[in-house]
């Protein structure tokens, strides 16, 4: 059993080599000033931090992009902060405290972090006076979207989730101890990451994250397993089905647990395809929220 795990183990992380490389959306360092007319940058108090965000279009449908672990708006939904129809949707891109811009305080990942992230992402968009949003949440995003769902369903009006798992597993756990030394990243997807963090708080970040993730292996309800049927609102599901971080049986239980949600895979995606094939990916989301 172990010998098959670890073959596929080592499948999955000669995919994620290969495929974080080409697939990795790095924004030009002139990516603010180019649609600085159309998005703006602030901060604003939440639960005691001071949470980073950015902001874009005039639309009634509100849409907030959840990032992915070590990400920020800035880093992980260039296309989505740009390509998402504007007149439609006012859509928000928060960095989670530790994260991006949203420092001090550094990250750091007790038992509960993903529903504290869940609570500060609804707190901030409260804060924001948005009456009901809807989530967009990538990898780690994906899981506190799901938690952010579940614990405060009048609140939430749709939901798109890829990337995520509701529990940990021993693959899980292998791949995970496959991307904990940055150091063997590509350098494609490293170096927006050290510019952002400094390569000391990026390297002792991921660190941290990996043992946090761990965490949950052992715990009877994984990460948010429990949660999962207390979910209300229209979920959207996508899957890549070649995704070397998360494989298609955590896309499958989440569809399973959640109430009338839809499964979308995409044959070609991997981990990051919302980035790889961002049109396809907003013109899903859109049609979906819509």
């Amino acid at each position: 059993m172990m010998a098959a795990v670890g073959h596929r183990v080592v499948q999955r992380l000669r995919f994620l080599r290969c495929a974080l490389k080409p697939e990795t959306y790095v924004p030009a360092a002139r990516t603010a000033a180019a649609f600085s007319t159309s998005v703006t940058s602030a901060k604003v108090a939440v639960n005691g931090v001071h949470l980073h965000y950015q902001r874009t279009g005039e639309g009634n449908h509100a849409v907030l992009l959840l990032p992915g672990m070590l990400g920020s708006g800035e880093t992980d939904f260039g296309p989505q902060i740009k390509n998402l129809n504007k007149k439609l949707f006012t859509v928000v891109a928060w960095d989670p405290r530790g994260y991006g811009h949203s420092r001090p305080p550094d990250r750091d990942f007790p038992v509960d972090f993903f529903e504290r992230d869940a609570q500060d992402a609804v707190d901030l968009m409260k804060m924001l006076k948005f009456k009901k949003v809807s989530l967009l949440g990538w990898s780690d995003g994906g899981i506190t979207a799901l938690i952010a769902a579940a614990k405060h369903p009048s609140y939430i009006h749709k939901m798109v989730i890829w990337g995520a798992n509701a529990y940990v597993t021993e693959e899980d756990e292998m791949i995970y101890q496959g991307i904990r030394d940055v150091s063997k990243w590509s350098e494609k997807i490293r170096k927006p990451l050290e510019t952002l963090y400094g390569y000391d708080y990026f390297a002792k970040t991921c660190e941290k994250w990996v043992d946090g993730i761990k965490q949950f292996k052992h715990l009877p309800d994984g990460i948010c397993r429990h949660l999962l049927p207390l979910v209300q609102c229209p979920t959207l599901i996508v899957h890549g089905e070649k995704d070397p971080m998360i494989p298609r049986f955590h896309a499958d239980f989440i569809h399973e647990h959640v109430r009338g949600s839809r499964l979308h895979l995409m044959p070609e995606g991997k981990h990051n395809l919302h980035l790889r094939f961002a049109k396809e990916f907003n013109e899903l989301a859109e049609d979906f929220l819509q």
